[in-house]
C-alpha cells in the first residue's frame, strides 16, 4: 500500500487527535467517580485549622465516624480554599492510630502513666487550680514607696496596697485560640487573680 507523505500526517494527527480527546474523557469520568466515590454520603463539617494562629477554614468530611477527606473551605476569607502542607494533612492526625483518645495521668513518684477517664482529669485539674488559687492568693502587698516631707526632702517608706493577685499560677495562651476564645480566656484566669499571662507566640 502507498502512502503519500499527506495521507501520513492526516492518519497521524487524526490517530492522535482521537486519542487524546478519548483520554481525556477517561481522565475526567476516573476523576470525577474518584471523588464521588471517597465523600458520597459523607458528613461535612466545617472547623478551623488546629495549627497555627492563622485560622484556616477546612471542610471536613466524615463517615461512620471516621474522616476520610479534608480540604480548605473556599468559602472562608481567611485561606480561601488554600491550605498548607499542615492542615492538608490533617487527616493523619485524627485517624493516626498512636493518637491518644484519654488523659494520662502519673501519681507522684510513679514511673509509669496510666490512662484515667476524662471527667476524673477535668474534676483533679478544678481542684488543684482552686486549691494553688487559696494557698497564693494576696489581698495586700507591701512595697516601698518615695514620700515627700515638708522640708522638701524624700525618703522612703514601707506602705500597703490592695493587690488581690494569685502568684502561684501562670497562664500561657495558645495561637490556634481565635479572638473571642482569647477574650473569655483572659476574663477566666483575670477573674481567679492571674498576673503572670503570656502567651505562646512572645515566648
Amino acid at each position: 500500500m502507498d502512502v503519500s507523505r499527506r495521507d501520513f500526517l492526516k492518519i497521524t494527527g487524526g490517530t492522535l487527535a482521537l486519542g487524546s480527546v478519548a483520554g481525556e474523557v477517561q481522565a475526567a469520568d476516573a476523576d470525577a467517580k474518584a471523588t464521588e466515590l471517597r465523600i458520597k454520603n459523607a458528613k461535612v463539617t466545617t472547623t478551623v485549622c488546629p495549627y497555627c494562629s492563622v485560622g484556616c477554614g477546612i471542610l471536613v468530611y466524615t463517615k461512620d465516624g471516621k474522616v476520610i477527606n479534608c480540604e480548605g473551605d473556599p468559602e472562608h476569607p481567611i485561606n480561601e480554599g488554600a491550605l498548607c502542607p499542615k492542615g492538608a494533612s490533617l487527616s493523619q492526625m485524627a485517624n493516626n492510630p498512636t493518637r491518644l483518645l484519654k488523659p494520662l495521668y502519673r501519681a507522684p513518684g510513679a514511673a509509669d502513666w496510666k490512662e484515667v477517664e476524662w471527667d476524673w482529669a477535668f474534676d483533679q485539674i478544678a481542684r488543684r487550680v482552686k486549691d494553688t488559687r487559696d494557698r497564693t492568693f494576696k489581698t495586700v502587698s507591701k512595697s516601698k514607696v518615695k514620700e515627700t516631707q515638708p522640708d522638701g526632702t524624700e525618703i522612703e517608706v514601707m506602705k500597703e496596697f490592695t493587690v488581690n493577685r494569685c502568684d502561684g499560677i501562670a497562664h500561657v495562651g495558645s495561637a490556634a485560640m481565635d479572638n473571642e476564645e482569647c477574650y473569655l480566656m483572659q476574663k477566666l484566669v483575670r477573674s481567679w487573680g492571674l498576673t503572670w499571662i503570656e502567651h505562646q507566640a512572645r515566648i
